[in-house]
């Protein structure tokens, strides 16, 4: 005797169905308990990065040679990694320049690890590359599919391997771009505050990067990390030039220009921050109003692939098993 089978919609299990979706929601639910219960401070580690670069600068003004020479963070990995792609003849200084502004706007605080974005981009071409070339040419897994579709494959593995540390940097700039420009309207409200209060440029700083270090991490980091600066290198134009340097964002380059020009010409900082300040706001104002206008256009996609198929299961569904059940009668 067979074991009787559950209802079925178009040939499908429901109660397969139903199980499949039990589980998926328990593995969600654990996930989301997981993601609560293991929250980290996001300023702790950036904390720990503002303290290194201040004993840097300490180091650079105070300390002797010996002492400078100790806070120098190299590894032996990244010493043998440059001394194989330079025996290669692969690695150049405007290479590992480039890299490490991208790290450093990526903000990744290590300039030792330009060496190994270099690296990767040797080293996984052949990693994944490699199989991928093997398993088309050399097995019959694609065996069915025409010489110009497997080229294409394996081409393609190839590129997006060799780009594939570039893609990472460029995601995490663009994302730490986007966070620094949502909090750079409400810093530069405070630095008018403390302007007008009669802080320093430094002090102001420190105070905003202190006040947005919960609500904007990346601005508050870049922030105190320039008022270190500010306090310790003997040329402020190259404190704030840095800090355009580690953020790539337009908004940044006015403002630090605006900041150099007050330190040259003595011009009031309050005003022309105040007027900045405006303008971010109304750029913000015309991003969200933009985003809202493109909402129904987005929204059609998924509301023709997920939202109708489910309306339409809920309200067929009961007819369908009910049809299903009197033809198998």
């Amino acid at each position: 005797m067979t074991p009787a089978q559950g209802p079925t919609v178009l040939g499908i299990d429901v109660l397969w169905v139903a199980t499949l979706l039990a589980a998926v929601a328990a593995a969600a639910t654990f996930f989301a308990i997981y993601t609560a219960t293991t929250v980290r401070d996001p300023m702790r580690g950036r904390v720990k990065a503002l303290q290194e670069r201040r004993e840097q600068l300490k180091a650079g003004i105070t300390a002797s040679t010996k002492r400078r020479a100790k806070l120098v963070q190299k590894t032996d990995t990244t010493d043998r990694i440059r001394a194989l792609l330079s025996s290669m003849k692969v690695l150049q200084e405007s290479q590992v320049k480039m890299a490490q502004l991208k790290l450093a706007q990526a903000g990744i605080r290590r300039k030792e690890w330009a060496v190994g974005v270099i690296f990767g981009r040797l080293v996984l071409p052949i990693v994944i590359g490699g199989p991928m070339l093997y398993a088309v040419y050399g097995t019959s897994m694609v065996a069915d599919w025409s010489p110009l579709k497997a080229y294409g494959l394996v081409a393609a593995t190839f590129i997006l391997s060799y780009k594939a540390p570039d893609i990472y940097l460029k995601n995490k700039i663009t994302k730490r771009s986007h966070a620094i420009r949502k909090g750079l309207p409400d810093a530069l409200d405070l630095l008018v505050i403390c302007a007008e209060a009669g802080l320093t440029v430094d002090a102001a700083f420190a105070r905003v990067s202190k006040e947005l270090g919960k609500a904007y991490p990346e601005l508050g980091e870049e922030f105190s990390l320039t008022a270190i600066e500010l306090g310790f290198l003997t040329d402020r134009r190259q404190a704030f030039e840095n800090l355009a340097n580690r953020i790539d964002l337009d908004a940044i380059r006015g403002v630090v220009t605006t900041m150099i020009q007050t330190e040259k010409y003595g011009t009031p900082l309050a005003s022309a921050l105040r007027v900045l300040s405006g303008e971010f706001r109304n750029e913000r104002m015309m991003r969200a109003e933009e985003k809202a206008a493109r909402l129904p256009a987005i929204m059609t996609i998924p509301l023709i692939l997920f939202i109708l198929p489910v309306l339409f299961i809920v309200i067929l569904g009961p007819a369908a098993c009910s049809i299903n059940d009197a033809l198998m009668t």
